[in-house]
Order: structure tokens, then C-alpha cells, then sequence
């Protein structure tokens, strides 16, 4: 698979609305995580990131101009021991229950599917990452409609056990703007991971297309400690 340019596949699509890249820095010494959301209407970019325990929540920015929470309100990211959860939606608290009783990530999202927000039905990005002694795997799911038709709902999910250094898979709810938003297609993007958190943070704000961007979470964990470092960009300050 060629390896992409993330920055450039940012600066290409104007929305590719949310996203989640998963992978390892370019040293092999950290797990990298980022999760970014975009928005088209008042209410999803009414929107911050905050620190929730060793997780993230997302936030109105301001409370009275939010309509409709069901969608748009939620932990993106949450921590289960050794285990990191990152996903666009409720579904995180569904993956923490199910890991939680001994179930596997793909097991724990059988009882999802793709978002009710018809005409896009929304697919519902999730990424696990899991941590220890010095090993690290982490996988990738996506639930998405069968082609636009909410009967059916299609189910993938992407495994990488021991990651190589310097690369990184980078999923995303859809492949371009449109009305209705197609959903993405095909295998997480092979895209390339730096050293260091603050230019991984910066160069994925700075391509982000200025007027949709909302948010952006970076982690990066030390594979020997299980320490971490987080960074959170809010448009809205």
C-alpha cells in the first residue's frame, strides 16, 4: 500500500468529517493517537474538546445555542487499563462496557451500526489501542450503510499487530464534501508518523480546512511506561 501524505489528504478534502489515526511515532518508542471533528452546521461546530479523567469529552461551547445533543455530545476517547478507545460517538462507552466484561472489540460493537442521521447515515469510526510492556496492537472498525441504504449494515474491522515505526493508519467518516456525505470506502489510509506530538498536532490543524474544523486530540503513550502526553486544539476559544 503507498503511503500517503496525511497533511495532504487534509488539505485536499474541504470535509472529510470526522477522523482517527492510529499508529506508531518514527522512533518506535510511542502509540500515536489523533481524533479530529469537523462540522457543517451551528451545532456541530458549537463544539470543544475537554479533559475527562484520562479520556476526552466533547462539549457545547455555547449551551444555549445547542439543539440537539444526541449526536454530537459525547467521549470520544476513554481508557480501560491498558487499553485506549477512540471513536466519533457514543460508541466508545459501548466499547469500554464490552471490553470490560471480557468481550473482544469487534464483539462489543455487534450492537451498533452506522448513525440514524439519514440522509448521510454517518458510518461509526472506532479505534482501540492496547499497551503493554513494551508491545503494542491496536485495530480499526468502521459500520456504514450499504451504499446509502440504512436496511443493511456493512461491518469492518482492520487489525495491526506490532506496528511498524513511523507509520500509521488514518480512517475518516467520509470521502469528500456532498449532499448527501458518501461514506468512506476501503482500507485505512497508510500515512506516516512523526517523532514529536507538537508538529503531529500542528501539521494536522494547519491542514484541516479552516472554515469546518472544530476540534483535535493528540496522544502519544510510551510504549515502556504506559506515560502519555495529550494535546487538545479548540477552534472555538
Amino acid at each position: 500500500m503507498e503511503m500517503l501524505s496525511l497533511t495532504k489528504e487534509l488539505r485536499e478534502n474541504a470535509y472529510p468529517g470526522r477522523g482517527i489515526v492510529l499508529g506508531k511515532s518514527e522512533d518506535g518508542k510511542k502509540a500515536v493517537a489523533a481524533y479530529f471533528i469537523m462540522g457543517r452546521s451551528e451545532n456541530s461546530r458549537n463544539r470543544v474538546f475537554v479533559e475527562d479523567g484520562e479520556g476526552i469529552r466533547t462539549q457545547a461551547f455555547d449551551p444555549s445555542k445547542l439543539v440537539d445533543p444526541s449526536l454530537i455530545i459525547y467521549a470520544p476517547v476513554r481508557v480501560l487499563g491498558n487499553k485506549t478507545i477512540v471513536t466519533n460517538g457514543d460508541q466508545t462507552d459501548t466499547i469500554y462496557e464490552g471490553m470490560d466484561r471480557q468481550m473482544t472489540f469487534e464483539q462489543s460493537l455487534r450492537s451498533r451500526e452506522f448513525e440514524p442521521d439519514g440522509p448521510n447515515y454517518t458510518p461509526r469510526i472506532s479505534g482501540i489501542m492496547h499497551v503493554e510492556n513494551g508491545k503494542y496492537n491496536y485495530a480499526m472498525s468502521i459500520l456504514k450503510s450499504n451504499n446509502g441504504n440504512p436496511e443493511a449494515c456493512n461491518r469492518y474491522t482492520f487489525a495491526y499487530e506490532n506496528p511498524v515505526a513511523g507509520e500509521g493508519h488514518f480512517i475518516h467518516t467520509y470521502m469528500h464534501d456532498g449532499n448527501p456525505l458518501p461514506s468512506f470506502e476501503g482500507e485505512p489510509k497508510l500515512v506516516s508518523i512523526p517523532n514529536n506530538i507538537d508538529e503531529f498536532k500542528d501539521n494536522l490543524w494547519e491542514s484541516l480546512n479552516e472554515e469546518n474544523k472544530v476540534s483535535l486530540f493528540v496522544r502519544f503513550i510510551d510504549l515502556e511506561t504506559g506515560k502519555y502526553e495529550t494535546r487538545i486544539v479548540n477552534k472555538n476559544k
